[in-house]
């Protein structure tokens, strides 16, 4: 009687012991979950703050008259243009640099940035239907590679209508590009962590900061670099 006891006591045991470890695995992977929707959240509410401050501010700038020396700019234009087309073999084509460049100077970005972050988004080939991978958030579209849940924001506050279909649009697609940029770069005052968070998003920004200790990763220094190279050939003469 003695031994069937113990037995049967160990057995208890055991069954105690396996729903012990089941319940913690079940917590440990709520727990998880729990942290991966903190992360999100926080994430979008650093959007929505810097949106607000973002906006505030642009609501404060004057609209400025159209100088007459700016007509004297468009051989500028055109020599800038003109490098990003035969840069990319001719991906780029030549009506996009032109826009590209002359919408840059709106709101005082370089052009060579914004083409070597589109350059670097689309594996150099600038091809406005392109999909990106699909990832926990969902894919990226269209040359500047904006995911369905960033681009409604952005597209308010480039003052554009949103339409999925739009992101396919190359001129769309660089007039949002250009819009979170100087967003980003409003907020953070350096194009590290504007590059960065361009790329990995503001949380993800933070988390890269936290492990590495700086903002300066790999996407955004080969931009800058690309793009220093790409003004001392463009304005060689």
């Amino acid at each position: 009687m003695k031994s069937k006891a113990i037995v049967i006591l160990t057995i208890a045991l055991v069954a105690i012991i396996g729903w012990s470890y089941t319940t913690i695995n079940q917590y440990e992977g709520k727990l998880e979950v729990l942290n991966d929707e903190k992360v999100e959240l926080e994430s979008e509410k650093s959007y929505l703050e810097a949106q607000t401050n973002y906006m505030v501010s642009q609501s404060t700038v004057g609209s400025e008259e159209v100088s007459l020396t700016e007509f004297n700019r468009w051989p500028d234009y055109f020599d800038a243009a003109e490098q990003l087309v035969k840069d990319s073999d001719g991906n780029f084509q030549r009506s996009w640099a032109l826009y590209l460049v002359k919408e840059a100077e709106k709101y005082e970005i370089d052009p060579f940035l914004v083409y070597e972050l589109l350059k670097v988004e689309t594996g150099h080939t600038f091809d406005p239907n392109l999909v990106g991978p699909e990832t926990k958030y969902g894919h990226a579209y269209g040359m500047a590679q904006f995911m369905k849940n960033t681009a409604p924001w952005i597209a308010d506050m480039a003052d554009l209508p949103y339409e999925e279909q739009l992101l396919y649009d190359p001129y769309y697609s660089m007039k949002l590009s250009l819009v979170y940029l100087d967003f980003l770069h409003h907020e953070y005052e350096n194009w590290d962590e504007a590059l960065t968070a361009y790329h990995r998003g503001m949380a993800g920004l933070e988390q890269y900061k936290l492990k590495n200790g700086h903002a300066n990763s790999v996407y955004a220094e080969t931009i800058q670099e690309n793009a220093e190279k790409h003004q001392s050939v463009a304005f060689a003469n």
